[in-house]
């Protein structure tokens, strides 16, 4: 795809159509209430949410692309100044609300971008997204593919998440007398929660401002910010330290129950750590089934369950098999264990890897008018609330390139990758 068309969590000048995956921090930065630099196409639901996030965004830039459905871009090529259409649709990537990956389709072939998402079999809606795409790609393969490789190893096996949920309730439920603080992000795991609440027939205590991110979702009776309602408390995970805990066994036998697939620290705990940020990677030596089947314990009040929002090893095996790519690069690779997909599942049926590099230098280019030349579904911003309105990562695809942004192990730098008509020699 030419450079200078699209970008993906990418939030630089020098592209025509920005696209974005979800909400979480590392793939909006660079992303402000201040935006100007080009339309932005989204989820339905992430458009939702997204005056939540940027107060004062301007909505009249905001495209609203439909799940499983085909969108038709105008886009004018900058090396030859012609008109070039580029074909998207959103898929749902089952990561958090709104998070979709995007199939973009063109002269180029086809190019999917997965952003953060997990692949899981065994769930209802992950299989309609796999005939979703299946039906899409019409026996075609992949030319590009990025790959969510945040657990791109063998040694990573979750159990599903409606299992770990339930590894979550039989804890709660072991410690009945105990106040419960569970560590979450301003975005996901909703589902654990509602089936928290469910199961154990109560409410979960959030803070006001999740609260209100709860009510844009639907969820109206499950949530309150009184503590004298409910044990049980969802907490920023940034808040989620030894030090806070201890303090709330000062006045209540409390425990903590950290949900994530993130491989957790085997050295002693600082008083004021986030224990989110405590990642060691002793988790390779430790046999994968161990980690799936059973919660772990960093402290005598601490719990972590292998509760992920990304998929594990086998998923994305059975995902790469399943697009057959061309050409595959792992979206995650700022980290210091970063791992070139390519690696494990260059032997894939079909695949051809050339194991280049994604390059990062563009040319500034100025602002160029995007319009819908087709709407196989319609990309508008209209049907947003007045309620929006008044409340008021990414990367870049040319008929050659994509712009796409990248995050560490720790999941706090953007994401993204540059993709180019030269990336990949033949």
């Amino acid at each position: 795809m030419e450079r200078g068309l699209i970008s993906v969590d990418r939030w630089a000048e020098g592209s025509q159509a920005y696209f974005l995956t979800h909400l979480h921090a590392d793939h909006t930065q660079g992303l402000t209430s201040a935006w100007s630099k080009g339309p932005l196409f989204c989820s339905r639901l992430s458009a939702k949410l997204l005056p939540f996030k940027f107060p004062g965004f301007d909505l009249s830039l905001l495209r609203v692309l439909d799940v499983g459905v085909w969108h038709s871009l105008s886009l004018l090529s900058p090396s030859s100044a012609s008109e070039t259409l580029v074909r998207v649709m959103p898929v749902d990537a089952h990561h958090c609300p709104g998070a979709v990956m995007y199939l973009f389709s063109g002269d180029f072939g086809s190019l999917l971008y997965t952003g953060d998402f997990r692949w899981e079999m065994t769930s209802e809606k992950a299989n309609r997204s796999r005939d979703m795409l299946v039906k899409a790609l019409n026996g075609n393969r992949v030319n590009t593919l990025y790959l969510d490789n945040t657990y791109c190893n063998p040694s990573y096996s979750f159990p599903s998440r409606r299992d770990a949920a339930q590894q979550v309730v039989h804890i709660i439920a072991s410690h009945p007398k105990h106040h419960v603080i569970i560590g979450i992000d301003t975005l996901g795991k909703e589902d654990l929660l509602v089936h928290i609440a469910r199961v154990l027939k109560i409410k979960i205590w959030v803070w006001p401002e999740r609260l209100q991110t709860m009510h844009i979702l639907g969820f109206d009776e499950i949530f309150t910010t009184k503590t004298s309602l409910t044990r049980v408390r969802a907490v920023p995970r940034y808040s989620f330290t030894l030090d806070t805990l201890e303090g709330l066994n000062k006045i209540h036998p409390t425990i903590g129950i950290m949900p994530s697939g993130l491989p957790w620290a085997s050295k002693p705990l600082h008083r004021n750590e986030n224990f989110f940020d405590s990642l060691a990677r002793s988790y390779y030596n430790k046999k994968a089934h161990e980690v799936a089947s059973m919660e772990e314990r960093l402290h005598p009040e601490i719990f972590t369950v292998p509760y992920s929002d990304h998929s594990c090893y086998m998923e994305l095996h059975e995902f790469v098999q399943l697009v057959q790519p061309i050409n595959m690069r792992g979206i995650v690779s700022s980290s210091s264990c970063y791992i070139d997909p390519s690696y494990y599942f260059g032997h894939c049926d079909g695949v051809y890897q050339t194991f280049q590099r994604v390059q990062h230098k563009h040319k500034e280019r100025g602002k160029e008018r995007v319009r819908v030349l087709r709407a196989e579904s319609s990309v508008k911003v209209n049907d947003l609330t007045d309620s929006m309105r008044k409340g008021r990562k990414c990367g870049a695809v040319g008929v050659s390139g994509v712009y796409m942004s990248r995050t560490s192990a720790s999941r706090r730098r953007r994401r993204g990758a540059k993709i180019m008509e030269d990336i990949y020699a033949d």
